[in-house]
């Protein structure tokens, strides 16, 4: 499977490896997660061996996660299937809950044939890892691996991912009346498109203008695209816009792919730095965490943590294999209710076309829950 050579840090970080055809093993990077302090110490025998298990608060990014997911359909469709289909099966749709929190470090993947069709196959998913409660009796894994590695094991995401051959795709196209509103801001360009040349050789085009991603250290994700919307100084918008560049492991040269796109639907800083701007969440008794509280008025730390709950994106255009520079998103959120919110993200490319479609449920939790650390026994 050909792909960008600059983008070797991403590539190694959603690297799938089969065990057997229904089985394959991850190791989830520190550099593309969410949370403060160091790596958890997470042994490579942990899976199947008795050991001491840090737990720092860390949590690989959503996005990541479904990326390294993405990657596993298509390894299983190459690996298990080879002859089903006479081009690379990739993703259409994904649907994927988020149980529990995850981790950096070594992941089990397992997969199960629902339905393998002439055009559309579809394959149920779990990413499994120790338990942060350390091995228990009758764990709720959900797979295989309960009983194969001591019960040791439990699921933290599932889901369901339809893929499908771009050569079994055949029929009707036909253009509809949707369009971006409210329009986004103009730029330089014909017809008032943004001046993508002008971003990159000067930062700004117009009123928009390179974004810093806040919180930069403890949202270390977002440190792996570089980010352009409207000046922040015209002040808040009822949705968020950007242009984003790939940048893993600070590769200027790197291109968007089809499963980088699996990550870019999750990564919208500014949309939640508006959440950030909030008051103090208030809970029975108190006000949020100090150390949290404290850490995001020195700038370090963000207030709020904003775990997935549930994620389905909609593919609608395969990238070339080259991958692309540039990509638009349009972020929206239409109600924040007992810290559960909704995010709706619409990725588009430099023609317009849509790329993605992508709706999320999400919670607004207090920061400390991924602030520093405790151990268990596994």
């Amino acid at each position: 499977m050909a792909v960008p050579a600059a983008n070797q840090a991403f590539e190694e970080a959603i690297k799938v490896t089969p065990v057997n055809s229904h089985r394959y093993s991850a190791v989830l990077r520190d550099e593309w997660c969410i949370g403060t302090g160091t790596s958890p110490t997470i042994c490579s025998v942990a899976i199947r061996n008795h050991c001491e298990l840090i737990w720092h608060r860390i949590v690989p990014n959503g996005g990541y996660t479904t990326a390294v997911l993405y990657r596993l359909a298509i390894t299983h469709f190459a690996h298990t299937h080879p002859r089903r289909y006479d081009a690379t099966a990739t993703p259409i749709s994904m649907q994927l809950a988020f149980l529990r929190r995850t981790a950096v470090g070594p992941a089990v993947l397992e997969v199960q044939d629902t339905k393998l069709g002439a055009r559309t196959s579809t394959i149920h998913v779990a990413l499994l890892q120790p338990s942060e409660k350390g091995k228990k009796k009758g764990a709720q894994t959900g797979s295989s691996a309960s009983s194969e590695d001591g019960g040791n094991l439990e699921v933290k995401v599932a889901g369901y991912i339809t893929v499908s051959p771009a050569t079994a795709e055949v029929g009707v196209s036909a253009p509809s009346s949707w369009t971006l509103l409210p329009e986004a801001i103009r730029g330089s360009g014909p017809q008032g498109r943004v001046n993508l040349a002008a971003l990159r050789e000067t930062g700004r085009d117009g009123q928009w203008v390179r974004l810093v991603a806040p919180f930069p250290k403890f949202r270390r994700a977002s440190q792996q695209v570089e980010l352009y919307g409207p000046d922040p100084a015209l002040g808040k918008t009822p949705v968020v816009d950007q242009w984003a560049r790939f940048r893993p492991g600070g590769n200027t040269e790197a291109r968007w792919t089809n499963e980088a796109v699996a990550f870019l639907v999750d990564m919208f800083p500014m949309a939640l730095d508006g959440f950030d701007s909030m008051g103090k969440v208030t809970k029975e008794g108190g006000t949020t965490d100090d150390a949290a509280e404290t850490e995001s008025a020195k700038g370090k730390l963000a207030k709020y943590w904003y775990p997935t709950v549930t994620l389905n994106i909609d593919f609608k255009k395969r990238l070339p294999a080259s991958g692309v520079e540039w990509l638009y998103s349009r972020v929206q959120t239409k109600s924040v209710r007992n810290g559960r919110t909704d995010l709706d993200v619409i990725v588009l490319d430099e023609q317009g076309d849509v790329v993605a479609l992508s709706t999320q449920v999400g919670l607004v939790v207090d920061a400390s829950r991924n602030i520093g650390q405790r151990k268990s026994k596994i």
